[in-house]
């Protein structure tokens, strides 16, 4: 019998594999977090379109990343207030087809804040934490979001997109948890907590 050579792979097939592997590396942080992992991994290697191509809710569903500007000498996180969602939010944004996750951050840190992305220490260039997530406002949809951790000063950002943003805000841990939850992405206090294991973590060895 002849052999048959397998389909050649796509540059579709590749960016579905990364991202797999991606998703699979994140460990979760609580029951919450594991069901969105498995939705995740389901959602990307059922061939499901990954990457809006039109705004605000072509496809229904689509691949996000935030990344938190963490200052680790003052123990404070960057949130700002986004204009379209009404919400204090870490920055981010839509991942291009074809554009590896990383490759988001880093372009979209320069975009919004004018700076460099550089990767926490605590994290490396991997996300820490994943959420999906349905919007409210115009056209509501479902954001598959990898949250990535940044490091910098308080004082390199001195800019930001004011056309997305209406103000920004420097919070430690403790300030976060004040803010209800109706104010802030849902997902941000459980992030936070995630982070303080991470970085205490971290620190241990």
């Amino acid at each position: 019998m002849t052999p048959v050579d397998p389909p050649p792979t796509t540059p579709d097939d590749q960016s579905r594999a990364l991202l797999l592997e991606v998703v699979g590396a994140i460990e979760p942080w609580d029951d919450l977090e594991r069901s969105h992992l498995e939705t995740a991994a389901r959602w990307v290697a059922g061939g499901a379109p990954l990457h809006r191509v039109s705004k605000p809710d072509v496809p229904e569903m689509h691949l996000v990343c935030y990344f938190v500007v963490l200052d680790a000498t003052r123990g404070q996180l960057l949130l700002v207030a986004h204009r379209g969602a009404g919400l204090w939010l870490p920055t981010g944004g839509h991942v291009e087809p074809g554009e590896d996750p990383w490759a988001t951050v880093v372009r979209e840190c320069r975009e919004e804040l004018g700076i460099e992305a550089v990767a926490s220490p605590v994290t490396g260039e991997r996300p820490l934490f994943l959420t999906v997530t349905r919007t409210r406002g115009h056209g509501p949809h479902t954001d598959v979001s990898l949250w990535y951790l940044l490091d910098a000063d308080v004082h390199a950002i001195t800019s930001y997109d004011e056309g997305e943003f209406s103000a920004i805000r420097w919070l430690t841990d403790s300030q976060v948890f004040e803010l209800s939850e109706e104010s802030l992405d849902p997902h941000m206090h459980r992030f936070t907590r995630k982070l303080q294991h991470a970085r205490i973590s971290g620190r241990r060895r």
